[in-house]
């Protein structure tokens, strides 16, 4: 049993007997809770991480319980127990620029070279990555998700932009969350469109964002143009309870020269890109929309058909829809091969070639039971 908050803890700690089988995960436990521990036999307790008394940490080695330290030196918190917001990633931003926030030495650490084969570390980014999904498949759990998939080379300012924007808004308005890469280009347009309300929003938020059309040669004038526009279309919508989030991103530090896009509502950003990309394709339980893309898209495409091909016959098949016909027959055929594979199998039902993100978004979103 995961504890995750003081709280629950408190309840715990009233109700049960013995604290066997209980992961107490980055807590502060320096208060009443952790006074209240001292008293308590804890064999079989794990404590991952927090902050612990001199005291408490005596007890705990001396009666049994397994704890697992933090790093002072890493940038982020393996044992944390919650998404990202992106004032959090992007702290530090406004003053001190890209470089000094969190993101970028979470970054520049997955990348120091004296830390690739220490086995300590490594540690840590697992953990921290299997907290992320921890806390992705929490967020998610009963909500209807459609994934947005697109190359991170579309610019601000553009209609391939505003057209991915106005697909995320759709897919918000209908209730679902707007799941992304989390990147820049459709990535953020899809985001961006999840937290907007109204086309009127949307509209001022792309003319503002149109001034820094991408993030080179610049993060930090792409990041500040979204931090402004952030707080004045969402402002406390983005940090708000389970239910109320519309919009999530998925990106790793993988490819950290990428940065994360600023409008998902909360973000779940990885160490690994195989765990992010798998965890990306299979959340999407009402459907995926392709735009076009390069060698990355295509990855998506094809581990999102992978279930598709294989599924058995009492599963049902999201929908699986690529945006336009002359990038994925032409400059990157890939629409070929899907057709090859679906041929005979259910499959040929869920996967759907279509010219504008407007088809995509009336395929996906009609009522259940309405799919072509």
């Amino acid at each position: 049993m995961e504890i995750e908050d003081l709280e629950q803890l408190r309840v715990v700690l009233e109700t049960r007997t013995t604290l066997w089988g209980l992961r107490l995960q980055g807590l502060d436990l320096t208060g009443p809770e952790g006074a209240a521990l001292l008293q308590r036999r804890c064999a079989g307790l794990v404590v991952l991480g927090g902050l612990l008394t001199v005291d408490l940490e005596h007890h705990l080695r001396v009666s049994g319980a397994t704890i697992f330290p933090a790093d002072p030196a890493a940038p982020v918190d393996p044992y944390r127990a919650r998404l990202y917001t992106p004032a959090e990633l992007y702290a530090g931003l406004l003053e001190r620029g890209y470089a000094t926030t969190p993101d970028a030495t979470a970054y520049a650490w997955s990348r120091e070279a004296s830390l690739a084969n220490d086995a300590f570390v490594t540690l840590l980014r697992s953990i921290h990555d299997h907290s992320m999904t921890d806390a992705l498949n929490e967020l998610l759990d009963g909500r209807g998700v459609v994934g947005v998939m697109g190359g991170h080379a579309v610019q601000r300012g553009t209609q391939e932009y505003a057209d991915a924007a106005l697909l995320g808004m759709a897919i918000a308005a209908s209730g679902r969350v707007v799941l992304t890469g989390g990147g820049p280009g459709a990535m953020e347009a899809g985001n961006l469109g999840g937290i907007c309300r109204t086309e009127v929003e949307l509209e001022a938020a792309l003319t503002d964002l149109a001034a820094v059309p991408s993030f080179r040669p610049s993060i930090d004038d792409w990041a500040r143009s979204a931090w402004q526009v952030r707080e004045r279309v969402a402002g406390d919508r983005l940090a708000t309870t389970p239910a109320d989030v519309t919009s999530v991103g998925v990106p790793t530090w993988f490819y950290g020269h990428e940065p994360p896009n600023l409008f998902a509502s909360l973000i779940a950003k990885f160490f690994s890109n195989a765990l992010r990309e798998d965890l990306l394709i299979n959340r999407c339980t009402d459907g995926i929309v392709v735009l076009p893309g390069a060698a990355g898209t295509v990855q998506e495409i094809f581990q999102a058909v992978t279930p598709l091909y294989y599924a058995p016959d009492d599963v049902r098949l999201p929908p699986l829809v690529l945006v336009g016909r002359e990038q994925w027959t032409r400059t990157v055929p890939v629409w070929p091969a899907l057709e090859a594979l679906a041929a005979g199998r259910r499959m040929a039902g869920a996967v759907h070639l279509v010219d504008t993100t407007a088809e995509a978004a009336d395929l996906l979103l009609r009522p259940a039971g309405a799919q072509r």
